[in-house]
C-alpha cells in the first residue's frame, strides 16, 4: 500500500536532515495518512479512504465530502477522489 492521500494526492516527499555542521543525510517527509470512513449523502453510503489529516480538515470545513467533491475542480483531486466524484455525479442524476 503506497503513502499517497486518496484525496489530494499528497505523497512522500524527500529532504535532508541538516546537522549543527551542516552536515547533510537523506530522509524522508511522510504525509500523516488515517484510515477514515466518510459519509455520502448522495451515494447514501460510508466510504473508507486513507487521506491525510490536511484533506480530512479541508473536507470537514466545507460541510462534508459530497461538497467538497463537488466545489474542487477535478485538476486538484487525486484519480480516486476523481472516481467517487464521477459516480456521485451519475448518482445525483438519476
Amino acid at each position: 500500500m503506497s503513502r499517497v492521500c486518496e484525496i489530494s494526492g499528497k505523497s512522500v516527499m524527500s529532504g535532508n536532515n541538516v546537522s549543527h555542521a551542516k552536515n547533510r543525510t537523506r530522509r524522508k517527509f511522510l504525509p500523516n495518512l488515517q484510515n477514515v470512513k466518510l459519509y455520502s449523502k448522495i451515494l447514501d453510503a460510508f466510504i473508507s479512504m486513507r487521506i491525510c489529516v490536511r484533506s480530512l480538515k479541508t473536507v470537514e470545513k466545507n460541510g462534508g465530502l459530497d461538497n467538497y467533491l463537488m466545489k474542487s475542480s477535478n485538476r486538484v483531486l487525486a484519480p480516486e477522489a476523481q472516481a467517487i466524484k464521477k459516480t456521485m455525479l451519475k448518482a445525483g442524476k438519476n
